[in-house]
C-alpha cells in the first residue's frame, strides 16, 4: 500500500547526530550531487525524445565550486555523496573531484552511479581517487535489447565495466535494472543471477512517471509485489535482508545467500524516510525529485556573500516538507508528470538534470 501522506519517521536522529532535520522529521544525509546534464545513452525511460536543451556551460559548476557545496552539506548532516548525472564519466578529470569530495570532514561514503559505457577506462583511476562504490545501470542481458533501450550499441561494454570494477578493487557493487512490462521483465531472474556470480546486488525499479519519462504509463510499471512473486516462483522462497530504515531498496536473500533488492518508487513510495536531496551541475538544489522549484546555490556561491551558503542549506532543509512520490499516487488518471514543451523550456525538470 502507498505509505501515507502522514507519515513520517519512526525514530528521531541518533545522540550526536548533526543532521538537519526538516518538518516530517526526516534528516539532511545524503546528496546526490549531478556533475553534468549531459549523457550519451538515450534511454526510453529517461532520455527518450529526439532533441534536448542543455544547460549553458558557463553555468555549470567548477570542480572548487562542487567541492564547496559538498564542505555546505556536510555541515548539514550529510555523510554520503553519489555522483551522478546525466552520465558522470562524461565529465573530464571526475577522480579529482572525487578525491576533493572524499576529503570533506564527515563524508564517509562517495559513490557513483553510471550507465557503465565508459566505465572500464576509468574504473581503476576512480578506486585510486577514494570512490567507494558504484552503482550501475543495466536493464538487461540481450544485447539487441540493451541497443533498443538506450540507443546505443554498448553493452559489450557495459559489461566490461562491471567486470572491471572486481579488478580495480570495487566492492559492493550494485546493478540497477528499471523493469517495465513487455520490456525487460522476462529477465529479472536472469539478472540476479548474473550479479550474484559477479557479487554485484541487483535491484529492480519500478518504471517512474518522473520529468523526462514521457513515454510513461501506469501500464509498463511492474509492481514490487508482482516482481517479488515472480522472482520467488523462479529462484525460491526469499527472506527479507537488513536494511536501512532510509535506503529506498527493501532487500531480499535467497536461501543460497544470495541477495537482491526492490525500489516500489510509483507503487509503494518511501517518502517518510527520505533523507536525500540533489544539486544539479549548475547548482539548483531540489529537495525531492518531483519538486518543481529549486534553491539557487550557484547564484550563493557566485554572489557577494559565499560564507552564506550553509545557512541556505539548513533553512532550506529545515523547511522541506515534500512527499512528491506520495502526491502521485493520489492523481488521478496518473500519467507523464511534465509535457515535453515544459521541459524543453525548463531542462530542469529533466531527469537526467537533476540526477537520480
Amino acid at each position: 500500500m502507498p505509505v501515507p501522506a502522514s507519515a513520517s519517521l519512526e525514530r528521531d536522529p541518533a545522540p550526536g547526530d548533526r543532521s538537519v532535520v526538516d518538518r516530517r522529521g526526516r534528516p539532511l544525509r545524503d546528496l546526490r550531487l549531478s556533475v553534468t546534464d549531459r549523457c550519451d545513452f538515450r534511454c526510453t525511460y529517461c532520455m527518450p525524445e529526439s532533441r534536448y536543451t542543455w544547460l549553458p556551460r558557463e553555468d555549470i559548476l567548477t570542480f572548487e565550486e562542487l567541492e564547496r557545496v559538498v564542505r555546505a552539506f556536510a555541515g548539514a548532516g550529510v555523510t554520503k555523496v553519489r555522483l551522478t548525472g546525466g552520465e558522470p564519466l562524461l565529465r573530464r578529470g571526475l577522480p579529482d573531484l572525487v578525491a576533493r569530495v572524499a576529503s570533506v570532514p564527515g563524508i564517509d561514503q562517495v559513490c557513483l552511479t553510471t550507465n557503465g559505457g565508459l566505465l572500464a577506462t576509468h574504473a581503476a583511476a576512480l578506486r585510486a581517487a577514494g570512490l567507494d562504490r558504484v552503482t550501475v545501470s543495466l536493464d538487461t542481458l540481450d544485447p539487441p535489447r540493451h541497443a533498443a533501450i538506450t540507443g546505443r550499441d554498448t553493452h559489450a561494454a557495459v559489461l566490461a565495466g562491471i567486470r572491471a570494477l572486481g579488478d580495480a578493487g570495487f566492492t559492493g557493487t550494485k546493478l540497477n535494472a528499471v523493469v517495465q512490462r513487455g520490456v525487460n521483465d522476462d529477465e529479472v531472474g536472469a539478472l540476479v543471477r548474473f550479479g550474484a556470480a559477479l557479487g554485484a546486488e541487483v535491484r529492480f525499479i519500478e518504471y517512474m512517471d518522473v520529468g523526462g519519462a514521457t513515454s510513461w504509463s501506469a501500464a509498463g510499471v511492474v509492481p514490487a509485489a508482482e516482481l517479488l512473486e515472480r522472482l520467488t516462483a523462479e529462484l525460491g522462497p526469499a527472506s527479507p535482508a537488513a536494511t536501512s530504515p532510509s535506503a529506498p531498496a527493501r532487500r531480499y536473500a535467497l536461501a543460497d545467500g544470495t541477495t537482491f533488492g526492490v525500489i516500489a518508487s510509483t507503487t509503494e513510495p518511501f517518502c517518510s524516510t527520505c533523507d536525500r536531496s540533489r544539486v544539479t551541475a549548475d547548482g539548483l538544489w531540489y529537495r525531492c525529485l518531483y519538486a518543481t522549484d529549486g534553491t539557487d546555490l550557484r547564484a550563493v556561491l557566485r554572489g557577494d556573500d559565499a560564507d552564506a551558503l550553509p545557512a541556505v542549506i539548513e533553512t532550506g532543509w529545515r523547511g522541506r516538507d515534500d512527499q512528491g512520490a506520495v502526491d502521485r499516487t493520489t492523481v488521478a488518471d496518473r500519467g507523464t508528470a511534465v509535457p515535453v514543451e515544459l521541459l524543453r523550456r525548463d531542462p530542469h525538470l529533466e531527469m537526467h538534470t537533476r540526477g537520480g
